[in-house]
This record gives C-alpha cells, sequence and structure tokens, in this order.
C-alpha cells in the first residue's frame, strides 16, 4: 500500500496527498471526495479500499486518519450542480475542492483513476484505493462524511431508505423511487436511464 508513496518519497517529496471520492455512481445525494496528506513513514496497517471494510472499522479508522494526518480536505459538490455539469465533472470538481481544502499545499497528489484541475503534480492510479495508503485513507475519509450526510438525508427523505442503501441504486432504492417519486435531492438525469425499466416517468 506504500509503494507509490515510497517511490516519491524517494524523489524528496515529502507532502502526498491521496484524493478519492465516494457517491460517484448514486442516484440520490451529492457527491463527496477527501484528501488525505499522511506523515512520511506512517504506516496504518488497517487501512485499506473502503468498500473492503464494515461500516463499523470504516468509523474507527476515520478518526485515527484524522489524529494521524497533517491535513485533511473535503470536497462536497451539489445535486443540482452535477446535474448541471454531469457527474464525471461534478467529481472532479468535489476533488479539487478536497485538495483546495488542505491546511497544508502538496507537493505531489496520488489520484484515484482520476485527475484534479489543480497546479500540483499527480499522477492517476487505477484502482488506486487498493493500491496506495494515502488514497485508500482519502476513500474512507470521503465514505464515512458522505454516509453521515445520508444519515441527516434519511431524516429529511425517510420514506426512501437512504440510510440503508446510501442512495445506491439497490432494488430497495428503485422500489421507492417508484412508489413515492423522486425527491428533490434525487439525480434526474440518472433516473431517466432507469425510468424504462421501473415503467415510471419522472
Amino acid at each position: 500500500m506504500l509503494e507509490h508513496e515510497q517511490e516519491l518519497w524517494q524523489q524528496g517529496k515529502r507532502l502526498i496527498a491521496g484524493v478519492d471520492e465516494v457517491g460517484r455512481g448514486c442516484l440520490f445525494g451529492d457527491v463527496v471526495a477527501a484528501a488525505v496528506i499522511l506523515p512520511q513513514g506512517l504506516v496504518l496497517e488497517e487501512v485499506d479500499d473502503s468498500k473492503k471494510l464494515s461500516a463499523k472499522k470504516r468509523e474507527e479508522l476515520y478518526d485515527k486518519i484524522w489524529d494521524e494526518a497533517l491535513a485533511v480536505g473535503i470536497g462536497v459538490v451539489d445535486v443540482a450542480t452535477i446535474e448541471r455539469i454531469n457527474i464525471k465533472q461534478a467529481s472532479r470538481l468535489a476533488m479539487k475542492k478536497a485538495v483546495e481544502a488542505l491546511s497544508l499545499e502538496p507537493d505531489y497528489l496520488l489520484v484515484d483513476a482520476e485527475k484534479v484541475e489543480v497546479a500540483c503534480e499527480q499522477l492517476a492510479v487505477i484502482h488506486g484505493d487498493a493500491l496506495s495508503q494515502s488514497i485508500a485513507a482519502a476513500s474512507i475519509i470521503a465514505k464515512v462524511t458522505r454516509d453521515r450526510m445520508c444519515l441527516k438525508w434519511d431524516t429529511d427523505y425517510p420514506e426512501y431508505g437512504i440510510a440503508i442503501h446510501k442512495g445506491y441504486a439497490t432494488k430497495m432504492h428503485r422500489e421507492r423511487i417508484a412508489e413515492f417519486g423522486p425527491s428533490a435531492m434525487h439525480r434526474k438525469t440518472f433516473l431517466k436511464k432507469i425510468a424504462v425499466e421501473q415503467q415510471v416517468l419522472f
């Protein structure tokens, strides 16, 4: 998990930020990104791709990452912007916001399969959240942040079960949309793709 970081440290890059986003494939809610700069040489044994970890373990590691990190930045892009500029560009914008929110200026970015539009050297790492500790840490911060937002959204829109499926296109979620129609927080462009399947006009 530190191969990319070690190579950069050997080149004299000290402040390496891992960057990742969560919520790109959801039907509901904002997309959230995080950027994390960890101390050189730090090994966080249990840090891994957030999708491979239990919710309890992610919460534990979230606190540990915040305690150990030199800097953490979070970027959020709302549904209206996602609809206006498309989800790919919204994900990149969330990453940009996360990097710009860091309290320290990074020397280099390791990004999960994307390019961040900032003036900083960077590398897009395919499956980066499984290959880089820095990106994995960012994925955990982003995932826990968004999951906590989902709990709030669930109280605002209780009929959809957001706390359970986190806005993804599960069978339950699609059924609830068919029953209740879309909310103001649903991504209408995403819903059009499943409208034929659901036989519902959005």
